[in-house]
């Protein structure tokens, strides 16, 4: 007879992908959250020759040993470049809410630029231009909830 699952353990299976999806978009090694009363820690196994060890300032990721390359995976439609969520978490287009925006359509963006950041589990995540061109596109709301793979910019090459 095939078991039924809780609420509760849907929601803990939903908390463990997500930060699996974390770990592996940011080379994280070990992560540890508390949601409504349930603590997860995740670890890697091991410490392969990749790992990367990464220290928390404020609830901000700072690499600490080789920097990790820009986590947006970029798909081609046409000519123009789509940047894509490399998580899932809260879609933001400034540092703060008095801000400017950290891309506007019609700016031109380099690779490496940071474009916008997506909050993950308390985390702030920067998110970088793969590509060098213009914005011509901005695909998500600010402050919106964001999936895995949701296309974020358009972005026109150079």
């Amino acid at each position: 007879m095939e078991k039924r699952l809780k609420s509760s353990e849907r929601e803990a299976f939903r908390l463990i992908e997500e930060m699996l999806q974390l770990m592996e978009s940011r080379g994280l090694v070990e992560l540890e959250m508390e949601h409504q009363g349930l603590r997860i820690r995740l670890k890697k196994a091991s410490l392969g020759p990749s790992a990367q060890v990464v220290e928390y300032v404020a609830g901000i990721p700072h690499p600490v040993s080789p920097a990790a390359p820009p986590a947006t995976p970029a798909a081609e439609e046409g000519r123009r470049i789509i940047i894509k969520s490399p998580m899932v978490g809260t879609f933001y287009r400034a540092p703060a809410p008095d801000a400017p925006p950290f891309a506007e359509v019609g700016q031109d963006v380099a690779v490496g630029q940071v474009v916008c950041i997506i909050e993950a589990m308390k985390l702030m995540n920067e998110i970088k231009s793969e590509v060098a061109g213009q914005i011509v596109d901005i695909l998500v709301e600010n402050g919106a909830p964001i999936e895995f793979g949701q296309p974020l910019f358009a972005v026109e090459p150079k």
